[in-house]
């Protein structure tokens, strides 16, 4: 599995330790940030809840990575990843 995605991703052994690190730090950090923010809003019906707290691990996740990736030194990584993440989405127009 590790060697498909270092062939896929184009990189090594240590800079794939480094992304999978960086995935895992960036989405706790992004299930603690959305439950902090849910811990604010007073919505007591529990699709509501679960509605607004999927939209806001969808809105927070790209910014955590991205913070986090910095200090990693994967900004570049993802950068470009969740730049084509969002062109799959058809949020941004793809590059010619």
């Amino acid at each position: 599995m590790f060697d498909k995605l270092k062939q896929k991703w184009k990189v090594g052994s240590f800079q794939l330790t480094l992304i999978l690190i960086t995935f895992a730090i960036g989405g706790s950090c992004t299930g603690w940030a959305a439950k902090a923010l849910m811990n604010q809003l007073s919505i007591s019906q529990d699709w509501l809840w679960g509605a607004v707290y999927c939209i806001l691990l969808t809105l927070i996740w790209p910014m955590m990575v991205i913070l986090v990736s910095f200090p990693l030194g994967q900004f570049r990584f993802f950068t470009n990843y969740t730049r084509r993440l969002a062109e799959k989405m058809g949020l941004l127009k793809k590059k010619s």
